[in-house]
């Protein structure tokens, strides 16, 4: 029997040095992870679970942290019989030689954000930040560690579609998107969340360019989305149900559902100082009102035709937009709108390949771009 993977985030700051205008995670707070942290995570999954445990390292921005904290950490960690492996998401700055051969030497997948071109990146990042991700992004690059990007869309750069796509495509840069959200911790966020149709046009619109681009770069969104139309179930952390499949761990010990929970009281499930059962987890009040958010999903999205591929999406987009867990992700209309694109061209290359007489049109655009189907069975 194949083994799940269990994903575990370790937040070692919040601390981050950058000032993102529609930040809704960073506190700026100084508290650094010590590395009896470590210990006491090894100690806690030493009897958690058997499953295959994969490591990220978030933040906040996580290499505040220093060398001398990775190189023990990476070390402890990798004796853990059952790893999966390590993923890092940092703005890269603090990225140097030193830390890039350590990285390469445990196989760490770094992952980085850059919102587009250097003029609509640092309009909402602010100024430099473009040139000081770029710079250790080529140095990276330069001595084999290969880094991912996320790309976050906002109310303001949707209306830079093609210039993001464009951007992408030429560098390429595998990436990911993300919707801007509003936020719990002030509003800081809130005028830059991406409304829910425009994100659904922006995916369908990428879809539409990105079939004939299928050799140049990896959109992971789109990829994901395909896979989970084709499996009838969701493939990405925001599809599926990862409630206790994926969780964090603070500074302190304090273990939360993932990492956008992190410093958030209210969603501290236990620490990993007393070693705590995933059912001792189920007892704390953090658990309750994430199954308030799994039981409104099952009993209002049971009618929806893509419950399956989304799950109701993220529990963290849905308590931040409406304030409750007794909620759906605020993206809901986004998801339908690109999974019933995907689903209705996937059924029509189903019915081509199946019905005699029923072939592809002779057409340039038939003929030079890719299919539904080959993005499906992307590896």
């Amino acid at each position: 029997m194949v083994k799940m993977t269990f994903h575990v985030m370790i937040i070692p700051t919040l601390n981050c040095p950058s000032n993102c205008k529609y930040c809704w995670g960073s506190e700026n707070k100084k508290e650094m992870m010590d590395l009896d942290i470590i210990d006491q995570i090894i100690e806690w999954l030493s009897d958690f679970r058997d499953d295959k445990v994969h490591f990220t390292f978030h933040g906040g921005e996580p290499l505040l942290a220093g060398y001398e904290f990775y190189e023990n950490a990476l070390n402890k960690l990798s004796h853990i019989d059952n790893l999966d492996g390590f993923s890092l998401q940092s703005n890269i700055w603090l990225l140097d030689e030193k830390l890039i051969n350590l990285f390469i030497k445990y196989n760490v997948v770094v992952s980085t954000s850059i919102d587009g071109p250097r003029e609509i990146n640092d309009y909402q990042r602010g100024e430099g930040y473009f040139e000081k991700t770029m710079a250790n992004y080529e140095l990276a690059k330069s001595k084999g560690l290969i880094i991912n990007f996320v790309l976050t869309v906002t109310d303001y750069s949707k209306d830079f579609s093609d210039e993001l796509y464009e951007f992408f495509k030429n560098e390429k840069m595998n990436l990911k998107i993300h919707a801007a959200l509003p936020s719990l911790r002030g509003d800081n966020a809130d005028p830059w969340a991406l409304d829910q149709e425009e994100h659904g046009k922006l995916l369908i619109d990428w879809l539409d360019k990105y079939l004939y681009d299928l050799d140049k770069f990896t959109i992971m969104d789109l990829d994901h989305i395909c896979k989970s139309a084709l499996r009838r179930r969701g493939t990405l952390c925001t599809f599926a149900d990862c409630i206790g499949t994926t969780l964090a761990v603070g500074f302190d010990g304090s273990i939360y559902p993932c990492y956008r929970f992190v410093g958030m009281d209210d969603y501290i499930l236990g620490n990993v100082s007393s070693n705590p059962s995933f059912d001792d987890l189920k007892q704390s009040q953090a658990w309750v009102k994430l199954q308030e958010f799994r039981n409104h999903v099952d009993e209002n999205c049971k009618k929806c035709r893509f419950v399956k591929y989304c799950e109701g999406g993220c529990p963290y987009n849905a308590i931040v937009a409406y304030q409750t867990p007794k909620a759906v992700d605020p993206q809901c209309t986004a998801y339908k709108m690109i999974f019933g694109e995907v689903s209705k061209r996937m059924n029509k290359e189903f019915a081509k390949s199946a019905i005699p007489g029923f072939s592809k049109s002779n057409s340039k655009k038939d003929t030079d771009s890719f299919s539904i189907m080959d993005l499906a069975m992307k590896p």
